[in-house]
């Protein structure tokens, strides 16, 4: 008979999540997340299999977290006034109180290349492809614009997303302000 766990796997979930959130994939150690997580290293192995393992379950975390926006992205039939309005929301929601962290995704997403761990970089590619849909599908609400413009548009804004996340770690409300309608200026 296996012993029973004396923690909660979606609340060390969470936690690791934090962990990734600030410091990307790579530069976070087993150590690091075994310290966080308040759980010793077998336990990670034996929930997890791994720190990839972690990873995995932690971008599903923050998934469930950023539904509270992309839900109302999936739901707007604004075309690209919803668009702006998930970069404001997101805006928001990357600043997460006083620590500034961006996004989890995006921060990961900019340590990477192509000699990275296939399954992380899958699971970043596979979360951003469903974002950009929901930008394709918003911007096909748009009269006038054909396949090619909303593909090219679509392509803009997930790079200008890229660029917001990183800058709300570090620039003013003003100034990220300031981007998002730049960059919905230039739509």
């Amino acid at each position: 008979m296996g012993r029973q766990k004396a923690y909660c796997e979606e609340e060390v979930i969470e936690k690791a999540m934090a962990v990734f959130w600030k410091n990307g994939y790579e530069a976070t150690s087993v150590r690091m997340l075994e310290k966080e997580m308040g759980i010793n290293q077998f336990s990670i192995y034996s929930s997890f299999g791994n720190k990839q393992g972690v990873f995995l379950e932690s971008v599903k975390c923050y998934k469930k977290k950023l539904s509270c926006i992309t839900d109302k992205l999936k739901a707007s039939r604004n075309g690209i006034v919803g668009i702006k309005e998930y970069f404001y929301d997101f805006q928001g929601f990357s600043k997460d109180s006083d620590l500034k962290k961006g996004c989890m995704v995006a921060n990961t997403m900019s340590e990477t290349c192509e000699k990275s761990d296939p399954t992380i970089l899958g699971e970043l590619m596979k979360f951003s492809n469903s974002l950009k849909d929901l930008f394709i599908e918003n911007l096909a609400q748009e009269t006038g614009k054909d396949a090619q413009d909303i593909e090219r548009q679509a392509n803009y804004l997930m790079i200008s997303l890229q660029g917001l996340s990183q800058a709300s770690r570090v620039y003013s409300q003003e100034q990220l302000e300031d981007f998002i309608e730049t960059t919905f200026s230039n739509l």
